[in-house]
């Protein structure tokens, strides 16, 4: 694929106001992965204790099956595999900024702990304000993961922010915060903990389309605003200084971002619990496949979603008859991608 190196495409609108050149490898990537996701989730629609062929499955999916095939695809395994997809692409594209604004591998929201601190406020509210639905756990995460990118963002800055000091913070607040969950499921009562145990592991588990709702609205608005300040991402990998004499707001632009990467952070967080190693390992192997240094937005979104719909699918299907949570097999491959990344020198 050397040849489509240097060929770009200009993406813009009528009037002008916006355009953007996109290399074409990156759009063939993006596409790849979009129909390797398509395969995968037709393959996980017909995968369960009770298999379904594929010509009931589609009619399931346009209502022309029994009520029990339409229960099995449309309410029970349509609103998982969706919500991977969706999930995992945000985990992917909130990777991405992170490590471009860090200019580091290791800059992912779930090393520096911002999904830590998403889960500190969803704990808070299961334990301590006793909430139990969905619309008050996702702000909950949301609390959670914006005052610990503050606190953080606050501890770190010294005149400026430096990707090494930012991310040696936060695994610092990440281990307090660790210590007051402890604390948090100590405290409460036996059923909030169970609940909150289990919810704490990441699990696509029992979701519908009621528990998919805020959290799926909130990831697909997240990542629509970052896809709308690609050119900021794009002036700020030049460096700050470099941006700034381009009339860039960087330490505006830098805050704004932030807020935008922990929004699907914690949006994804509130519906499944923290699911590690996806923004930490998507931006880097969707790099590898665009054949670039810069971050691929799109490219790391559909890595994401791809690889936590495969980590899903291998939690179900290949621990039979036990369907483990998904976090399990994501934190296991995320050890051992970190302990690589650390044995190859990354700064």
């Amino acid at each position: 694929m050397n040849f489509m190196r240097n060929r770009t495409l200009l993406i813009g609108s009528l009037d002008g106001r916006f355009n953007a050149r996109v290399p074409l490898r990156n759009i063939i990537v993006s596409c790849i992965l979009a129909v390797a996701a398509l395969f995968l989730s037709v393959f996980a629609l017909r995968l369960g204790t009770i298999p379904i062929s594929l010509a009931d499955m589609m009619s399931a999916l346009v209502g022309r099956a029994t009520p029990r095939i339409i229960m099995i695809i449309v309410e029970w395994r349509l609103p998982r595999i969706t919500m991977a997809l969706i999930i995992g692409a945000a985990l992917g594209m909130s990777g991405a900024l992170f490590q471009s604004l860090i200019r580091n591998p290791l800059g992912s929201p779930d090393v520096i702990g911002f999904n830590t601190g998403a889960y500190t406020g969803v704990l808070i509210v299961i334990t301590l304000l006793h909430g139990d639905n969905n619309i008050t756990i996702t702000l909950g995460a949301l609390c959670g993961g914006i005052a610990t990118a503050v606190a953080v963002y606050l501890l770190a800055w010294k005149q400026g922010i430096q990707g090494f000091r930012l991310i040696i913070i936060g695994i610092a607040v990440s281990a307090m915060l660790t210590a007051f969950n402890t604390w948090l499921m100590l405290s409460g009562t036996h059923e909030t903990v169970m609940s909150a145990a289990l919810w704490g592991a990441g699990s696509l588990n029992g979701m519908t389309w009621s528990r998919a709702t805020p959290s799926a609205i909130a990831c697909i608005t997240g990542m629509l605003l970052c896809l709308g300040l690609v050119r900021h991402v794009r002036l700020m990998e030049m460096g700050d200084d470099m941006a700034g004499a381009l009339g860039l707001s960087v330490g505006r632009t830098r805050l704004w971002l932030m807020i935008i990467g922990v929004l699907l952070v914690a949006a994804a967080t509130a519906a499944t619990g923290p699911v590690v190693f996806i923004a930490l390992a998507a931006p880097q192997i969707a790099q590898r496949l665009c054949n670039t240094r810069s971050m691929v937005l799109m490219s790391s979104a559909g890595t994401g979603a791809l690889l936590l719909l495969l980590a899903d699918t291998i939690a179900q299907h290949l621990f039979t008859p036990y369907s483990l949570p998904v976090g399990i097999v994501t934190v296991s491959l995320g050890g051992v991608y970190m302990i690589w990344l650390l044995l190859r020198g990354t700064p």
